[in-house]
């Protein structure tokens, strides 16, 4: 007996020393704060219809259900083959929440352990806790082999990359699960490990980037223009480090041989899912919805939908204040300023980086600019270019890190600032469900300051004065079930209480570990703070 306990002590000890050694890495207490962040943003819905959407074709792959149900066409879905209704979104998204939808299934049908089968189902927080979560995690763990790899240290990364996670739109999109975090750690990955090939010549890295970036094809076609800046990045170094000539036709061709059957694995299952559904391998949807729109409405314009005005649609997301990128993601003019001022004391790879991320978003807001749905309708901010912003805001706290000495008080007290700003902006979007300011700029009219409108209704929700501003009006919404949504906060303990289905015991403990993961977060976050403070970064990890 004694000697089966001794045996038991040292086990608890051996595991206790390595918690120690686990949360002593800065990288693992990293994880474990973009895990709860993750868990504490949660709603317990999916965010938007899109996404909706995407789970029911999740839900079609395996069941007998079909993609699109007969009440919801013409506001969504095509006719395609069979007459059959098909939904119009790539199948990206819908793979990367297959193994969550079959354990949400099936942990739905406890009903006697859940008592409802109410909104918010059981299903869709499985699949919002679940797949937030992965994709948070993987982000950082990806961001940080990337900064490292672009030779920004340790602390520098570490903080980079909460500045990512808590003063961009990266947050919000956490809560409202569009594919735009998937997206942009799919493009990270690319990016690390196809840069990873440019330093070492591993063909197996080349496989991996490519395969992460023909991956995204899958989610959104229009992500081209993100395997395109993985070249571009790639092909910048090489300039910016005078490879010229044959060396460069030579590196040039190694990549092909590698990239360019992955890319065309990809583009080819696209295309194979497209005929599946519409009988073309050539078409998009948009064409399709063009049609299809025009029949139930021929009063619409001959080039819809690519009927807005080119600068209209380059100018609205960089200077209306409904969708600005300046307003939403403070963090880029951070990033502009200090890529300006600091162009040349940067690496070239930080140049390759820097100048790619915003090519990138140059280029999407050119693409987009005659999209009559240009600023991406029922969204925070312009979720087209939302990911290309945050890619190039990425280099802002670590360059303000680096050159602190550099750029002087104002440019680092101006930093500082911006971060705040960012993070009090982010931490609003998480208030409220999305559309609540839309619905409102159908009454109060536009331009709106979104922004500004969103703190004055969290100021009149604290205050429990929504009927001075309207937003108590159920007129102002779709439905009564819109209603519910926007009048709470936006975090699940709070929805369920508000939906009124759950159990009593469901909303208290619901409320009971959001609390627990709530002091968790700041806890680690804290510990997280203090392990990186004590580190010189003009030294660490050089």
């Amino acid at each position: 007996m004694p000697q089966a306990l001794g045996k038991t002590c040292i086990t608890i000890q051996t595991m206790s020393s390595r918690l120690r050694r686990w949360l002593n890495d800065p990288l693992v207490l990293l994880c474990i704060v973009a895990g709860l962040l993750a868990f504490v943003a949660q709603s317990g819905e999916l965010g938007t219809a899109d996404t909706m959407h995407r789970l029911q074709t999740t839900h079609w792959l395996w069941t007998s259900e079909p993609q699109v149900f007969p009440n919801e066409y013409p506001e969504f879905g095509l006719h395609g083959r069979g007459g059959q209704i098909y939904g119009w979104y790539g199948i990206g998204q819908s793979l990367l929440m297959l193994p969550a939808d079959l354990v949400g299934t099936w942990i739905a049908h406890w009903h006697v352990f859940f008592g409802y089968g109410d909104d918010p189902a059981v299903r869709s927080i499985v699949v919002s806790y679940s797949t937030s979560i992965l994709v948070n995690v993987l982000t950082v763990l990806v961001g940080f082999r990337l900064l490292r790899q672009l030779r920004f240290t340790v602390k520098e990364s570490i903080l980079g990359l909460l500045a990512l996670l808590f003063c961009t739109t990266h947050l919000h999109y956490t809560q409202n699960m569009m594919e735009n975090n998937y997206i942009m750690l799919l493009t990270l990955t690319g990016f690390s490990f196809q840069y990873e090939w440019l330093r070492t010549g591993s063909k197996w890295a080349l496989f991996v980037g490519s395969a992460a970036l023909g991956l995204n094809l899958l989610t959104r076609l229009t992500t081209a223009l993100d395997l395109v800046a993985g070249g571009i990045f790639l092909l910048l170094v090489f300039l910016f480090e005078r490879v010229r000539g044959l060396e460069l036709w030579r590196r040039f061709v190694a990549y092909c041989k590698v990239a360019a059957p992955v890319y065309a694995f990809f583009f080819a299952l696209d295309r194979l899912y497209q005929f599946y559904r519409f009988g073309s391998f050539t078409n998009t949807y948009v064409s399709l919805f063009a049609k299809e729109q025009r029949l139930q409405d021929p009063t619409l314009p001959a080039n819809f939908p690519w009927s807005t005005p080119f600068w209209e649609g380059v100018l609205g997301p960089l200077f209306k204040p409904e969708k600005s990128i300046f307003l939403f993601d403070p963090l880029l003019v951070l990033a502009l300023v200090l890529l300006l001022m600091l162009w040349k004391r940067l690496s070239p790879e930080v140049r390759a980086y820097g100048l790619a991320s915003l090519l990138l978003l140059l280029v999407y807001i050119c693409f987009y600019a005659k999209y009559t749905y240009w600023a991406g309708d029922f969204a925070w901010g312009d979720r087209y270019v939302s990911t290309s912003v945050e890619m190039a805001t990425l280099l802002s706290v670590p360059l303000l890190l680096r050159y602190r000495g550099q750029v002087g008080i104002w440019i680092w007290g101006g930093g500082i600032a911006l971060l705040a700003v960012d993070l009090i902006i982010q931490l609003a979007s998480l208030a409220f469900w999305l559309p609540l300011e839309i619905y409102q700029m159908e009454t109060v009219g536009h331009p709106t300051f979104v922004i500004a409108l969103r703190f004055k209704n969290i100021a009149a929700f604290a205050l429990g004065k929504m009927d001075v501003w309207g937003l108590n009006n159920e007129s102002m919404t779709q439905d009564t079930w819109d209603y519910v949504h926007i009048t709470t906060w936006n975090f699940l303990p709070f929805l369920l209480r508000r939906v009124g289905a759950a159990p009593r015991w469901v909303v208290d403990t619901a409320f009971g570990v959001w609390g627990a993961a709530v002091a968790a977060l700041v806890l680690c976050c804290r510990r997280l703070w203090q392990m990186v403070g004590r580190w010189k970064s003009e030294v660490e990890g050089r």
